[in-house]
């Protein structure tokens, strides 16, 4: 165990419990993710359903599915941990097990099909993309969205672009938030429809092209055309028009998350971004470690010079630092406290560290690190794209500084 681990697992967080999980994760990680990260990424393959199985087997789709449900029934603090540990092989599999939902919510459903497909979703066999942004919305994401939801009969017709959905092929639906009521701007006029359709394809008149990225490989990420798509009435999330009394969404006992946090999934989400920031970062620092010992200049590995040695010091630290806010953010959303400003906080501070700690592991590997032959590159790469995704930087900085300071005056005028 290197001396950053020994500091990450002395943490007072850190249970027994917990300890064998993360070590679990991290042989899991270097030994079946890994591998296949620094085949496939390089050549811009999809993530191999052999991987997604073993994934499945490990129990990482169902971390926060209740157990009654084939889940694991953990918290907030398990999900960003063992997400740490997979990032740090592969980013791409540490967000796919962000695709496996509960269907619970859908309370126009048959009970039967919700507990289901559930299931198949804490074995990673059931999976769903989010159709959210579109070509003018991003940031403003409730205020720019166009795709509309018309009711017809007892089916819903969707019509627009959504961009940005990753796996929109590879799922077994896709969620998209659509306007049904142009009467109410933001949020009050959207809602989230489930499209369901075969795997592998995109739905019945949904056209889409895969978007060309830099980095996140593993998957595809499409930029989409509904036409006319028609879906049942009960495909809506949450109550159904006209069905307001339909039956609770769950029963019987619940994770620990769902019964402690009353925070939106954005919060959840943030700090799981964090967590996969933590995961490159550290993907960096260690492959930088082990590089430095080994490249010899002037006559000694490049490990003995001050300046190398310095800089792996601060990026450890910074990990570190990072770390122990997710730790904290992670405890108290299980714990049913904290706010969507600490939530904002780590997903801020945890990705502009990885970027930094990224950049700084390819500069020790050298002319090395700017070519595919290690994968400093794709942990680089993907660091950036913390930056953007699940609310950019800017955006988190908004959220804390409103919750600090009030909201700007010309936008409590708006309001």
């Amino acid at each position: 165990m290197s001396d950053m681990e020994q500091v990450s697992s002395s943490s007072g967080y850190m249970t027994e419990e917990r300890r064998m999980l993360q070590q679990s994760a991290r042989d899991f990680t270097l030994r079946e993710i890994l591998p296949v990260a620094n085949e496939l990424d390089p050549v811009q393959g999809d993530i191999p359903m052999a991987l997604r199985q073993k994934m499945g087997d490990m129990g990482y789709f169902g971390i926060l599915l209740p157990e009654e449900y084939g889940g694991l029934g953990l918290g907030v603090f398990e999900y960003c941990m063992l997400s740490e540990e997979i990032a740090r092989g592969w980013m791409s599999c540490a967000s796919i097990i962000v695709r496996a939902p509960s269907m619970m919510g859908m309370v126009g459903w048959p009970m039967e099909k919700r507990i289901e497909l559930t299931k198949r979703a804490a074995r990673g066999d059931y999976l769903r993309a989010a159709a959210l942004s579109e070509p003018n919305a991003g940031s403003d994401l409730y205020g720019g969205v166009q795709c509309r939801a018309v009711l017809d009969g007892d089916e819903w017709v969707i019509t627009g672009n959504k961009y940005w959905c990753t796996f929109a092929d590879g799922a077994d639906c896709i969620s998209v938030l659509c306007r049904v009521d142009e009467s109410f701007g933001g949020r009050r006029g959207t809602r989230s429809f489930i499209v369901e359709k075969p795997r592998g394809e995109l739905p019945e008149n949904c056209q889409g092209s895969p978007i060309p990225k830099i980095g996140y490989f593993g998957w595809k990420t499409w930029e989409l055309a509904f036409d006319g798509c028609r879906i049942p009435k009960v495909n809506i999330e949450g109550a159904v028009p006209g069905m307001e009394q339909a039956p609770r969404s769950e029963s019987g006992t619940q994770s620990r998350t769902r019964r402690a946090s009353p925070l939106s999934g954005l919060s959840v989400a943030r700090v799981h971004t964090a967590a996969r920031a933590i995961g490159l970062a550290r993907g960096g620092l260690e492959d930088a470690i082990e590089y430095a010992q080994q490249r010899q200049q002037f006559g000694q590995p490049i490990s003995d010079f001050q300046e190398t040695r310095f800089k792996i010091a601060r990026m450890a630290a910074e990990i570190e630092a990072a770390r122990q806010l997710m730790y904290s953010v992670a405890t108290e959303l299980d714990h049913g406290r904290g706010s969507d400003k600490e939530a904002s906080m780590v997903k801020w501070f945890a990705s502009e560290m990885a970027e930094r700690v990224t950049s700084h592991a390819l500069q020790i590997f050298g002319g090395a690190g700017y070519t595919k032959l290690y994968p400093i590159e794709r942990y680089w790469r993907d660091a950036r794209l913390t930056k953007i995704f699940e609310g950019t930087s800017e955006i988190q900085l908004r959220i804390i500084s409103d919750q600090l300071l009030g909201r700007p005056t010309n936008r409590r005028r708006q309001s």
